[in-house]
């Protein structure tokens, strides 16, 4: 049994939780000026969110260490089995169905945090040499990471591959390896890339390529400019946002929603919003770098690279400076598996960062305050 200490206050941190809630309110407000419904329904997912956060950040998660493991195959078993009873849309094949409720789980959504975890289990019970890691711990760690990129990539959910990869050698790159591994890696990557754009993407995925090199850009991405340029300096009255109001911008709650924020807000609104992302990327970013724990660490800097890349990728999108990859824009964009997602990284990272003295767990492994 735990009792409550007013001391767990002290090292909680704060600042991450007060720079979230306003990107919630302001997702709140214009996704329930598109259809109201969905604000409600993402109302929802923010109730389960909060939640599931409170259940997370009060487990032992230092003394269920062992658990960590079981939980990555348990992720690697559910995107195996995406293969076989997995629930295909628009020809992807994604999604697993819930038996007598009527929903559906997206595996590679929960396989973020379960491989951040992952890396972290692993880089702490073996810490990188000064010089960084070199070939043979390198190639163990990878292994992890390139076998849930192939599974992912192979349903085919390439934007969601590319992110893992990316967080996951973003982490190593962080943590440190040998300078000569990087080397072969970004020639390697080079001298591949033709021949994965001829063999490995599917065709939609090259269309969408085409319409990013191309001189005219596609009808998402024209209606999505033409939101942005009509937002000016201070944005529109509700009544005045006609792409949006009007149904011209596509997908103006989840992958546009920065386009109908621009709309609505303006340049300023806006920057607002980017400012607030950008304080919130600096903030885990200083505490990866000032934390010698190396479960704080990877846990930081994973979510602020991924909120770095959602955020920077689908702002791109929107203006026409990366190909639509229907990345969402992180704990803004309407959905559920992707908020879902980010707070139980957060839990994760308030329970290291909160219970991290030994002296907070008694030796039955659970938490006790005096």
């Amino acid at each position: 049994m735990w009792r409550f200490d007013k001391r767990i206050l002290a090292q909680f941190d704060f600042i991450s939780i007060i720079l979230i809630i306003p990107i919630v309110i302001i997702s709140h407000w214009l996704i329930g000026e598109v259809v109201s419904s969905l604000a409600q329904k993402q109302s929802a997912y923010v109730g389960v969110a909060i939640f599931v956060f409170i259940f997370v950040f009060f487990l032992p998660i230092r003394r269920m260490s062992w658990l960590i493991p079981l939980l990555y195959w348990l992720n690697i078993s559910l995107l195996l089995a995406v293969e076989f009873f997995g629930h295909a849309r628009l020809g992807a094949q994604r999604w697993i169905d819930i038996p007598f409720i009527n929903a559906t789980i997206q595996p590679s959504e929960f396989m973020k945090p379960a491989l951040i975890l992952m890396l972290a289990y692993l880089i702490h019970k073996k810490p990188p040499p000064i010089n960084g890691y070199h070939i043979k711990d390198f190639s163990i760690l990878s292994s992890y990471i390139l076998l849930p990129f192939f599974l992912i990539a192979k349903e085919p959910d390439l934007g969601t591959a590319l992110v893992l990869i990316i967080i996951a050698y973003g982490i190593l790159f962080f943590i440190g390896v040998h300078w000569k591994i990087w080397a072969f890696i970004l020639v390697t990557v080079l001298i591949s890339s033709p021949l994965a754009y001829k063999f490995l993407l599917h065709d939609y995925q090259k269309v969408r390529i085409k319409d990013f090199v191309s001189e005219k850009p596609s009808y998402h991405v024209q209606q999505s400019i033409i939101a942005i340029g009509s937002g000016g300096l201070f944005g529109k009255t509700k009544d005045e946002a006609t792409q949006t109001q009007m149904r011209f911008l596509p997908i103006a709650t989840s992958d546009f929603i920065f386009a109908f924020l621009v709309e609505r807000t303006g340049f300023l609104g806006a920057l607002g919003v980017v400012l607030i992302y950008v304080m919130l990327i600096l903030h885990l970013l200083s505490l990866s770098v000032y934390n010698k724990d190396y479960y704080i660490k990877v846990v930081t800097i994973a979510i602020s690279f991924m909120i770095f890349i959602y955020m920077g990728v689908n702002i791109s999108m929107t203006i026409g400076y990366a190909p639509v990859v229907g990345v969402p824009l992180p704990m803004f964009s309407y959905g559920g598996s992707s908020f879902l997602n980010f707070m139980i990284l957060f839990a994760i990272m308030q329970n290291l960062i909160t219970f991290r003295y030994k002296d907070m767990y008694d030796n039955r492994g659970t938490k006790t305050f005096r």
